[in-house]
């Protein structure tokens, strides 16, 4: 399966559009390649896993990297603010964009990424199968 290339446009949710695209796309399993653009205003979690940071100003998008498939979807981002301070996190909804999001996908049609729950994480954490394609 070849590179799956998007563009969100003003208002569009980050989160939302890389998921519809997985969806649309059928991918059992990705990474994201690339993603440049900017956010009119942007929302994550932070390392400890509790706390939901709103940052309510335009960003550049400067780093975006994580799984996806169409079952879940593990992002993690870096924004560049006005004054060039970055900040970051996990992904969540309400990451809206500003003028654009350009996104590059690369799927791994030789897996499948599902989701488990985990006892010791409390969270669903990456469940990967290998897909055997010979009849």
């Amino acid at each position: 399966m070849k590179e799956i290339v998007f563009r969100l446009r003003r208002g569009e949710d980050l989160l939302l559009g890389i998921r519809a695209a997985a969806e649309k796309h059928g991918l059992s399993a990705a990474y994201v390649g690339c993603c440049v653009g900017c956010v009119l205003k942007a929302r994550v979690r932070d390392a400890g896993g509790v706390s939901l940071r709103e940052i309510d100003e335009p960003m550049e998008i400067v780093s975006l990297t994580g799984t996806v498939s169409q079952e879940r979807c593990h992002l993690h981002v870096a924004f560049s603010k006005e004054d060039l301070s970055t900040v970051g996190g996990h992904l969540l909804e309400g990451c809206l964009i500003n003028t654009t999001a350009e996104i590059a996908l690369c799927p791994l049609p030789q897996y499948r990424f599902g989701a488990v729950w985990d006892e010791e994480t409390g969270y669903h954490e990456l469940d990967v199968q290998e897909v055997n394609h010979n009849p």
